[in-house]
């Protein structure tokens, strides 16, 4: 079962150590039982081994322990936080940042999927530093994952610590499992959505931001 992310609320400090008023941090890290690398190269090794790939050459002899701190880096995401600001403008209209990079892991054959999301969102009490719809993405993507799950996550976790009038999470990647093996078909983009709140409710809403994304079809 995938563990959730850790969040601590905390009143973001600035250079002095006092507490700057209206603008609070969310603390967000994964928890983590720790890496063995040396257990995990030693099974690369074996797997390497068991489909009669040598690696008794010199450009070879590393590859195990390659891999396992590939596989590390690719599931370990970076702390950050989620820092939010009063909305004290009261504006009410779409934010949205387009083209995020994406990369995850098929969970089901841990090869790679690539492409971009567009994650969206209509503010409430407060906004959110854009940064940090990025860091999201990169937190839910950091472990073994299909993109169907990934998508609703970062919604879900967007609108229950954002507290927002609506979210939109719009997906296209590229999965490696179906392009390099099995059916082979090269180039082919799948697309997964969520919408909640508003932007799911109001067709005008969700018109705006498929258009803006240019995923409308």
């Amino acid at each position: 079962m995938t563990r959730p992310p850790t969040v601590a609320v905390s009143e973001r400090a600035g250079d002095d150590g006092t507490a700057l008023p209206g603008r609070t941090a969310l603390r967000v890290a994964r928890p983590t039982d720790g890496v063995d690398l040396a257990a995990a190269e030693l099974a690369a090794g074996r797997f390497l081994e068991a489909l009669g790939i040598s690696t008794d050459s010199e450009s070879l002899r590393g590859t195990p322990g390659r891999m396992a701190r590939a596989y590390a880096e690719l599931f370990s995401p970076r702390p950050f936080d989620l820092t939010t600001f009063p909305n004290d403008e009261g504006y009410e209209e779409l934010v949205l940042a387009r083209g995020i990079p994406l990369r995850s892991v098929c969970e089901h054959h841990l090869l790679p999927f690539v492409g971009t999301a567009h994650i969206g969102y209509l503010p409430g009490a407060r906004i959110l530093g854009l940064s940090k719809l990025a860091r999201v993405l990169e937190h839910f993507a950091c472990r073994p994952q299909v993109q169907e799950r990934l998508t609703k996550q970062v919604a879900d976790w967007l609108d229950g610590n954002l507290a927002p009038r609506g979210v939109g999470v719009v997906v296209e990647a590229e999965h490696t499992c179906m392009t390099l093996r099995g059916v082979q078909a090269t180039g082919t983009t799948t697309v997964t959505s969520t919408f909640l709140g508003e932007l799911r409710a109001d067709a005008r809403y969700r018109a705006e931001f498929l258009s803006l994304t240019g995923t409308a079809g």
